[in-house]
């Protein structure tokens, strides 16, 4: 008689819904005061769990900022990449690069829509001495420019990059209009509607291709 393989599948999903509860408290605990503010010891409180629980699951406090980052960057826990995504890929079925540079200020406010005001809180005041969060948003810049290069990789690969600005200069303009900070100071400290922002930062990805 063969041995029945032992099934743990009861234990992934209990550990799953443990660290998607972890993240959530964390998220209300950083939204309702301030990245400073928020402990393991008190983290663990909110969600019902005991601190080791929360190392075990996710690590320290940078690991969980970084994974509530994710989470909301995402909209979700699902583990694919953002540049593997359908939306994102649906940006190559656009008619010239305009389209795409327009379809790509369109994911762009999305992904403010998800995670501007927890950057809000995580950028407030500065990183300071804080060599945790600094490495943080050193982390999430850096992941920033590699996803504004996936999406030139497919304007290059759909309708390809004019020269000038030719690619490595359209990179850095690129990644520097779609900073969290310019949306922020848009959206949220003029008052700019985000059909607004993304009007505006349509119009200002076409203007770096047609110089």
């Amino acid at each position: 008689m063969a041995k029945r393989g032992y099934d743990n599948s009861r234990r992934t999903e209990s550990a799953r819904q443990t660290r998607a509860r972890i993240v959530a408290a964390a998220y209300d605990l950083l939204l309702d005061g301030s990245y400073g503010e928020m402990t393991v010891a008190g983290l663990a409180r909110a969600a019902g769990v005991s601190p080791q629980t929360v190392y075990n699951s996710i690590g320290g406090k940078a690991e969980v900022v970084k994974a509530v980052y994710d989470v909301t960057l995402a909209g979700d826990d699902d583990p694919t990449p953002m540049s593997q995504r359908p939306q994102f890929l649906a940006m190559r079925e656009s008619a010239d690069a305009a389209g795409f540079l327009r379809a790509y200020a369109g994911w762009t406010r999305v992904i403010y829509e998800h995670v501007g005001p927890l950057l809000g809180v995580l950028l407030h005041g500065g990183a300071g001495d804080d060599t945790t969060l600094r490495d943080f948003l050193a982390t999430i810049e850096a992941e920033r420019r590699t996803g504004s290069g996936h999406a030139l990789d497919g304007l290059a690969a759909s309708h390809g990059i004019p020269t000038p600005p030719g690619r490595d200069r359209l990179h850095d303009i690129v990644w520097t209009l779609t900073a969290p900070e310019v949306a922020d100071r848009l959206v949220r400290r003029c008052g700019w509607s985000p059909d607004e922002y993304e009007r505006w930062l349509g119009d200002q990805l076409v203007a770096a291709i047609a110089r």
